[in-house]
């Protein structure tokens, strides 16, 4: 039978109580025991006496006999100079636990994500303004086009109205002239204009 010296959990809830016993390393931790050899309050200061007790030559007796402390009660046999503790060396006690390692990775994620939008929105900040800054000389080019239309149509309106009005003016003047050249051709010709004055001629 191994024999060990371990901690035997009692007390309540969140109110943890430890005895240090020696028991066969076979049974449960807070089964049947072979003897107390100690007692562990988690709950008291550190510096607290209270906080380990051990009965010295009972743990001698049974570390005399072979029994093997645990890891924990090692500590407190080192502390009270009963038994060295041999230092021990473990590289992965610093690193985190699976779950640590996720959380991380997640937040890297989300730090990268983040900085992803804010670049695409500082982008489409700049692009909104690159177009902003080129629309007000797109459309003043078009008002100066129809402004120079505009004004070659007012002139052009202008023209066409002084042609008409030129036209208008000339057309009658030019009426009574050709009326004198027929009435003059009809004269010299002896036709119906002739005979009409030489008939007011007689009457007269």
């Amino acid at each position: 039978m191994a024999i060990a010296l371990r901690l035997s959990r009692g007390g309540a809830k969140k109110r943890p109580y430890y005895r240090i016993v020696a028991a066969d390393s076979r049974r449960p931790r807070d089964g049947k025991y072979l003897e107390q050899i100690g007692t562990y309050n988690p709950l008291l200061a550190k510096d607290d006496e209270k906080r380990v007790t051990l009965n010295e030559e009972r743990v001698k007796y049974w570390l005399g006999v072979g029994a093997q402390p645990s890891d924990r009660v090692l500590r407190f046999l080192d502390a009270a100079g009963i038994k060295e503790r041999a230092a021990r060396n473990n590289p992965n006690k610093a690193k985190p636990g699976e779950k640590a390692t996720e959380r991380a990775e997640e937040k890297a994620e989300k730090a990268t994500a983040a900085e992803e939008a804010k670049k695409a929105a500082e982008e489409e900040a700049k692009d909104a303004a690159k177009a902003a800054a080129e629309a007000p000389a797109q459309d003043a080019a078009p008002d100066a086009d129809s402004t120079e239309n505009d004004a070659t149509g007012s002139v052009k309106t202008e023209d066409t109205a002084e042609a008409v009005a030129e036209a208008s003016t000339e057309a009658p003047a030019e009426a009574p002239a050709d009326e004198k050249a027929a009435i003059a051709e009809e004269v010299a010709e002896g036709g119906p204009v002739a005979d009409e004055t030489s008939e007011d001629k007689a009457e007269g």
